[in-house]
């Protein structure tokens, strides 16, 4: 780079409107601006913006949401398309700014995605950087508490740099992505990240069936983690603190395997130390209790999904399995992240709707131009072989 980090000048602490408005000056001067987020997700029990960083004008900007600001003004410059909005890693950033104040995005890159498609195995922020610039940076304050203030020296000196280098490695990444003629898959994922609305925010019981290797338990086990899944989220938001530091995943999928009788018996379940049991053994009881009294769960529920979802029979599940071995042998070939060449929602539709001819893929409207022509014809062959095996 030409700018060493240590020679940069201090980053501007954005706490007042007209702060703000020198920063939306700087914006409008600029057709690419790179854009980031911190949150307190490790601190809080439902993650909230504690910080918004912005890259623009060639000055770093530091933005605090817990200021007195008017943030419904960058409403018009995220949804600028002249405006190229740069992120690493967009998703969180979009689904957090769509949920917290409304925000939608047109014009958005995003950085991961590039280095990804451009065949990078390791597309995390420091390595890329690295990689591109040789750039090493501090990544000791990812976790720390962002809602505190005020923020200390190193979390500023932190965060300012998670924007600093994303204009010049996206036009890098540009010209490259131009040269081998790739420029279309990161253009149709940052279409899809721009179209990402929050959920609610709301907690949902039958979320327990994420918590890994909650399908392998028996029903009666089911119903247990059930339960304490739901006491342990009841108990997190009352303490305003996540989930994971009431209890973590893996004791409370032992204590669902296992079903305690005793305090004896619940401190053999590894995280369950004395403290734990005096803070929670109560609790850990009769959420067991209460899963007894109910009954076993024979049937769990389906993943909670965002967005469309279709259910898939038996077959179409065959399908599915058989179309993401395709995208898997392309991803292979091409040295090009899965995910980017055909989205998990996309496989669903085309499992559901097991299309046999081009107009039939092409009626479904799932595909991009370059999809169709990279994934058509197989999809096709895939979907009549299948067809000739169940019959």
């Amino acid at each position: 780079m030409e700018q060493r980090i240590e020679d940069l000048p201090p980053p501007t602490l954005v706490e007042t409107e007209a702060e703000l408005g020198r920063l939306l000056e700087a914006v409008d001067g600029d057709d690419a601006i790179a854009v980031d987020t911190e949150a307190d997700s490790f601190f809080s029990y439902r993650d909230k913006v504690c910080l918004i960083q912005v890259t623009a004008g060639g000055e770093d900007w530091l933005v605090d949401p817990f200021a007195e600001l008017d943030l419904g003004r960058f409403a018009s410059v995220f949804e600028d398309p002249g405006t190229v909005k740069i992120f690493h890693d967009a998703e969180y950033d979009v689904l957090i700014l769509n949920r917290e104040y409304g925000f939608r995005f047109e014009g958005l890159f995003d950085t991961r995605v590039a280095a990804a498609v451009l065949g990078s195995q390791t597309p995390g922020l420091a390595s890329v950087l690295e990689g591109e610039f040789g750039v090493r940076l501090d990544k000791s304050q990812q976790r720390s508490n962002w809602a505190q203030r005020p923020l200390s020296p190193k979390q500023i000196a932190y965060a300012r740099l998670d924007t600093r280098f994303l204009i010049p490695l996206m036009e890098s990444q540009r010209r490259v992505l131009e040269q081998h003629g790739t420029m279309m898959i990161v253009e149709s994922e940052c279409r899809r990240l721009e179209a990402l609305e929050a959920p609610p925010a709301e907690s949902n019981p039958d979320d327990f069936v994420k918590i890994k290797g909650a399908r392998t338990l028996d029903p009666a086990g089911a119903s247990a983690l059930r339960e304490l899944y739901v006491m342990r989220d009841k108990l997190a938001e009352k303490h305003d603190t996540p989930p994971f530091r009431i209890l973590g995943n893996k004791s409370l999928l032992q204590l669902a395997e296992r079903r305690p009788r005793s305090e004896r018996e619940q401190l053999r379940v590894e995280g369950i130390t004395s403290r734990v049991l005096t803070r929670l053994g109560d609790r850990l009881q009769r959420a067991l209790d209460r899963a007894e009294r109910n009954g076993p769960i024979e049937r769990l529920p389906a993943t909670p999904r965002r967005g469309e979802h279709i259910e898939l029979d038996e077959l179409a599940v065959e399908l599915h399995e058989r179309l993401k071995r395709l995208r898997r042998d392309v991803s292979t070939e091409r040295q090009i992240e899965s995910s980017y060449l055909l989205h998990r929602s996309t496989l669903h539709r085309l499992a559901a709707a097991a299309p046999t001819d081009l107009g039939a893929i092409d009626e479904l409207g799932v595909l991009e131009p370059w999809q169709m022509e990279w994934f058509a014809a197989d999809i096709v062959e895939v979907v009549l072989r299948f067809k000739d095996d169940a019959a």
